[in-house]
């Protein structure tokens, strides 16, 4: 078994496909009273421009609500599978004790970068898109006292969970296991992977999506005479 590639939300994807992918998005989508059931045969480029939504709004609500929940509940429950099956099968694998505290390291580091997304760093894009697309006087002063280390969070703290992601892989061959493997190895492993997985597509988001058209927004903001 090998790692997969994440799936990737796209704007010209179907309201309905993208519920089918995964059910979580239709809390994303009744927040902002789109209707999946009878008009998901409509994009979510064509949804967001007849509700007035933009992309920016939806898509820090798409990622808090999808990823950010997801992550505070399967790190722990992953945690606990992991410790189960390094106690259990220690000796035979002695690689796990690495695994674990590789592991143990990026929850710890992904619990407050969760917070300050949420609290921060997506508060302020959502300032700017406003201010932005809405043509208001003080969207500069707004980006000139107001700005957020963006370009930090894209550089540095996704860059950390990434290298640990890397040697996770590594130090588990892609958390790959062989068809006489237990069912406790198969069930850590297999969480691992889900989580690999969801963070492949958390940090595209994000890296080639979002803080992109945030820094991009900053500085026509900047240029713009106020």
């Amino acid at each position: 078994m090998v790692l997969t590639g994440a799936k990737k939300i796209r704007t010209e994807l179907l309201v309905s496909e993208i519920v089918a992918d995964d059910y979580r998005t239709a809390d994303v989508f009744r927040k902002y009273s789109i209707d999946f059931f009878d008009s998901g045969d409509r994009t979510l480029e064509a949804v967001c421009k007849a509700k007035d939504i933009w992309e920016i709004d939806f898509l820090t609500d798409y990622i808090t609500n999808i990823h950010h929940q997801y992550l505070r509940k399967a790190l722990p429950e992953a945690r606990d599978y992991l410790f189960t099956f390094m106690e259990s099968s220690g000796d035979e694998f002695p690689f796990l004790q690495d695994v674990f505290k590789i592991f143990n390291e990026m929850a710890k580091e992904m619990f407050p970068h969760l917070q300050q997304e949420e609290t921060i760093i997506f508060p302020y894009i959502r300032q700017i898109s406003h201010a932005y697309h809405s043509k208001e006087s003080y969207a500069g002063l707004l980006v000139r006292t107001l700005r957020k280390p963006v370009e930090n969070v894209m550089n540095h703290e996704h860059e950390s969970v990434n290298r640990f992601l890397r040697q996770m892989r590594k130090l588990t061959s892609y958390y790959s296991f062989p068809d006489s493997a237990s069912l406790r190895h198969r069930v850590t492993f297999l969480k691992l992977l889900e989580i690999d997985n969801d963070l492949v597509q958390h940090l595209y988001l994000e890296n080639e999506i979002l803080f992109p058209g945030a820094i991009a927004l900053e500085k026509e903001l900047l240029e713009r005479k106020d």
